[in-house]
């Protein structure tokens, strides 16, 4: 269990511990809470949420979850905010805009699903060698100004001694959906892209990727579910659950081959090639990506205010406990086998 605790107060205790309780009741009947769920992006980056429901974890907490992908960070915190969809998983530096902005119903980190940036450092011809001084003088394609993305992407160029506004012709005006696609039509030397996104230009021989921001920019609550406090409080045993279930998962994925995991998830990504999506898994798994449980700790949290700090996007230090409650973590460490 990590160093950071959240102390809940007794009424919670009290709901979680009657959550066990209705959530036998439910799964007994048949009956299931339906939880409208976002996604900022599809990808194999979150492929420990896709097993959770291919593997009926989530339905064997009682919970129906709908997945909907709405692409961007500020579109899925949009969504949240409206009431279009109860949990969102997106960059937690969402949560921190939110909070800057003074927000009355501030949005709450419960569950962190990935613990590394997921792009990749793409370039269109081979090289045998890669040095970041290639990238001094090319044209980048980034990503928007002020996700995690391209926040961790610029943290990563600075700690190469390279100033990604004054050294690169750097590319931010596309939007997240069509990024792809941009490169792919000769858009930028340089792209930075998730998988299976990078696998399949690699198989398709539009570039090759030469580094990884995961590695390179370190431990980060890169994704995580998050719901308004309002929600919440309302709801504390649906956390509970998704949470529960989220856990599964992740030890699942821990458990299993890469090749298990991508038979998993495939249905997800129906038009893409198996072998690309056991490559993508390998490449996340080898380099940590994949959160082994969902609570979050302060150095994690610290790295991500740096994160922001350093691109110019935090206009004050945010504790942890304003944001986040790991309660759900914990309660589910302790409790799921």
């Amino acid at each position: 269990m990590r160093a950071y605790k959240r102390a809940g107060n007794a009424v919670v205790v009290v709901v979680l511990i009657m959550s066990v309780v209705l959530s036998a009741c439910s799964s007994s009947s048949g009956a299931r809470e339906k939880v409208r769920l976002g996604e900022v992006a599809r990808t194999i980056f979150y492929a420990p949420q896709y097993v959770a429901l291919s593997q009926g974890f989530f339905a064997d907490e009682g919970l129906d979850v709908e997945l909907q992908t709405t692409a961007g960070g500020d579109k899925t915190m949009t969504a949240l905010l409206s009431g279009v969809i109860d949990v969102a998983l997106v960059g937690s530096e969402t949560s921190i805009y939110v909070y800057q902005q003074g927000a009355d119903d501030p949005v709450i980190n419960f569950a962190q699903l990935t613990a590394t940036d997921g792009t990749f450092l793409m370039a269109r011809n081979k090289q045998d060698t890669f040095e970041w001084n290639d990238l001094k003088g090319k044209a980048f394609l980034g990503q928007r100004k002020g996700g995690m993305p391209q926040m961790a992407g610029e943290f990563t160029l600075r700690k190469h001694h390279i100033n990604p506004h004054e050294d690169l012709e750097l590319i931010q005006n596309i939007d997240f959906a069509n990024i792809a696609s941009a490169y792919a039509s000769g858009t930028g030397e340089y792209v930075q892209l998730f998988e299976p996104q990078a696998s399949i230009f690699e198989q398709e021989g539009k570039g090759h990727v030469v580094a990884s921001f995961g590695v390179e920019s370190g431990k980060l609550p890169y994704t995580a579910y998050m719901s308004k406090g309002s929600f919440l409080k309302k709801h504390p045993s649906t956390a509970q659950k998704f949470t529960n279930a989220l856990y599964k998962a992740q030890l699942w994925v821990a458990d299993n081959s890469t090749e298990r995991i991508a038979e998993a998830i495939l249905p997800y990504f129906k038009d893409a090639d198996r072998n690309i999506v056991i490559r993508a898994v390998q490449r996340y798994k080898e380099q940590g990506s994949y959160a082994s449980d969902p609570s979050f700790d302060q150095e994690e949290w610290s790295n991500l205010l740096d994160v922001l700090r350093t691109a110019g996007e935090l206009k004050q230090d945010v504790a942890i406990d304003k944001l986040v409650d790991n309660q759900y973590a914990e309660h589910a460490q302790t409790n799921v086998k």
